[in-house]
């Protein structure tokens, strides 16, 4: 019987594409503000935007100061002028909601994987994400009633990693009722920073995520991997069935 009963899933760049989202809303925003956007822009944006999401992570900006900053940093670093960047963010943010896709092949995805994973454990969303566009998403793509609970940051009031978060969804669970220890838990996303080290702060067993060599991309992923080396690492979501000792069934 396996060790564990439960997993904790990462929404954005595990469950859900998160990049495909991203780009659909920039170009759609770039559209209303009649600019023109670029390859280079796109990519530019996406780096600024985890690095906001990197220093919320070590407490260094508030969630109101990433969710405009990043806008303002681009506009600044291109030159673009004359932007309401609250109503560009809050345009942005709706946009996102609005449209999703899967991780992995559409003949095996995210969303089959915790179908076939539905009744045979239970399933939890933690994320940092904005909650309005992250519950649009969840039950937009079908994983929201998949979940027997879903745990959002903003709501929390401390994002992942931080100790109080997780903190928080393993007191949430243990009232539910489910009767389950913290050692039952699994965590599975696909962020070192995030939810391998908020799993190691807190106590939680930890499946990391890495469908492509992140080492290749990002140098300083070997040290934090050093720093909170997962219990477990999968390629394919598919895997997960192996680490849980589940049989799995094709629907």
């Amino acid at each position: 019987m396996s060790r564990y009963r439960s997993v904790l899933w990462d929404v954005d760049g595990t469950l859900l594409d998160f990049v495909y989202s991203q780009r659909y809303a920039m170009n759609r925003c770039f559209q209303t503000i009649g600019q023109d956007i670029t390859e280079e822009i796109l990519q530019r944006y996406q780096e600024i935007n985890d690095g906001y999401w990197k220093r919320l992570e070590l407490g260094e900006v508030t969630k109101a100061e990433l969710l405009t900053g990043r806008f303002t940093t681009l506009f600044e670093e291109y030159g673009i002028t004359g932007v309401d960047v609250e109503a560009f963010r809050e345009e942005y943010q709706d946009l996102l909601g609005r449209v999703y896709r899967y991780m992995e092949d559409p003949a095996d995805s995210s969303l089959d994987v915790c179908r076939a994973l539905h009744g045979k454990v239970r399933q939890y969303i933690i994320t940092n994400g904005v909650t309005s566009t992250q519950e649009n998403k969840l039950r937009l793509s079908g994983l929201y009633d998949l979940m027997d609970g879903v745990f959002i940051s903003e709501r929390i009031g401390t994002p992942k990693p931080q100790k109080e978060f997780f903190d928080h969804c393993v007191k949430a669970i243990e009232e539910s009722g489910a009767g389950l220890r913290r050692e039952e838990l699994l965590i599975v996303g696909d962020s070192l920073t995030s939810d391998i080290k908020g799993g190691v702060l807190s106590g939680i067993p930890t499946c990391w995520y890495r469908p492509e060599d992140i080492f290749e991309k990002d140098a300083s992923a070997a040290v934090q991997y050093e720093l909170y080396r997962p219990d477990h690492e999968i390629s394919r979501l598919g895997q997960i069935f192996d680490i849980l000792e589940i049989q799995r069934e094709r629907l």
